[in-house]
């Protein structure tokens, strides 16, 4: 449409922006124009949909942008998201980057929209595991507070990346046939038929990951509420698409396990079934929450298991919510720098 808004996508040709490019058809956002940027290599490629792939680099042409919706890792964010915002456009970070900058909005759509009325031109998106947490939990800690949190994630190989999603797929094909399976480059130990007890990278000195350090300050800075207790527990397992999370929780005040059946089948973006699975689940935009029960050794303690596609809802779909929400509330011309 003529009318509509220059979105760029940054990290167009990756799991997570050919999603945000297929997302932002799907959802026939208002743009007249979307161009997808990625590295040197994959420039004038043509995508799905007739895109052709722009370099990003020092020649490209950043002016008249409305908005640009990056996924192209914490460097690349770090280096042109400000040189997009100075440009003119607001940018949807999907990266690491800007998460624990206390002047940079973390907005999951359906929990905290309200932040974006102090962004200044860069808004970022929570980690995947953290956003369909708080999906499920906001509208407990919105009706009993969260006193403490114990949670384990089951996360799937796609949000590591392509590469990530080749090596389950080829050490796999390889053990059925019988054949030595290819030695492990991504994960340190072969994922096929197995189970990696943490997810993600250790820091010097720290014995958590940082996938479980993303969890803890993320979920505090999201509720706005420093005083929740949480223990994290990232494990990576051999499933192409979609996080699980089994959640152990205790309220400060009172809540049934019926009482929170019946919040969360009322709850935006949730959908309440016995038992998700990720196969189910893969493909959608929900965030799926089932086995709900009460917990027999804590008086206000619940159980719940909660499985989201990573790479939707954990990502694509939240940074294309966020600027529909941008749109709708006529927030896009929020654009101070950031660059300093």
């Amino acid at each position: 449409m003529s009318n509509g808004y220059r979105v760029a996508v940054v990290g167009a040709t990756g799991v997570v922006g050919t999603t945000m490019l297929q997302l932002l058809r799907e959802r026939s956002f208002p743009a007249s124009e979307i161009v997808p940027f990625a590295t040197e290599r994959s420039a004038g490629r043509e995508l799905d949909g007739g895109l052709i792939v722009r370099a990003l680099n020092d020649e490209a042409d950043l002016r008249g942008f409305d908005i640009a919706l990056f996924s192209a890792g914490g460097g690349t964010s770090k280096e042109w998201a400000p040189r997009f915002v100075e440009a003119g456009a607001t940018v949807i970070d999907n990266s690491s980057a800007w998460r624990r900058d206390p002047a940079i909005p973390l907005v999951v759509s359906e929990v905290n929209p309200h932040a974006l009325e102090r962004h200044r031109g860069l808004i970022a998106n929570p980690n995947c595991s953290t956003m369909q947490l708080l999906v499920a939990l906001a509208p407990i800690h919105r009706r009993a507070g969260l006193e403490r949190l114990v949670v384990s994630t089951y996360q799937s190989v796609s949000g590591t990346g392509k590469k990530a999603i080749d090596e389950l797929d080829g050490q796999t094909r390889a053990d059925l046939d019988g054949a030595d399976a290819p030695a492990p480059s991504v994960y340190p130990e072969p994922i096929a038929f197995n189970v990696i007890g943490a997810a993600g990278n250790f820091a010097d000195g720290d014995d958590h990951t940082d996938e479980e350090r993303k969890m803890i300050f993320e979920t505090r800075k999201i509720l706005e509420d420093e005083s929740i207790g949480i223990a994290v527990t990232c494990v990576r397992v051999p499933v192409r698409v979609c996080h699980s999370e089994a959640v152990n929780l205790q309220t400060r005040e009172p809540l049934s396990a019926e009482e929170a059946r019946s919040l969360l089948a009322d709850a935006p973006g949730v959908v309440v079934e016995d038992v998700p699975t990720p196969l189910r689940a893969a493909g959608r935009d929900e965030v799926f929450v089932g086995r709900i029960r009460g917990d027999e050794s804590h008086p206000r303690g619940l159980s719940l298991w909660v499985v989201s596609d990573n790479l939707r809802k954990g990502a694509a779909t939240n940074a294309v919510q966020i600027a529909e929400i941008l749109v709708e509330r006529g927030l896009l011309a929020r654009r101070d720098s950031v660059a300093a």
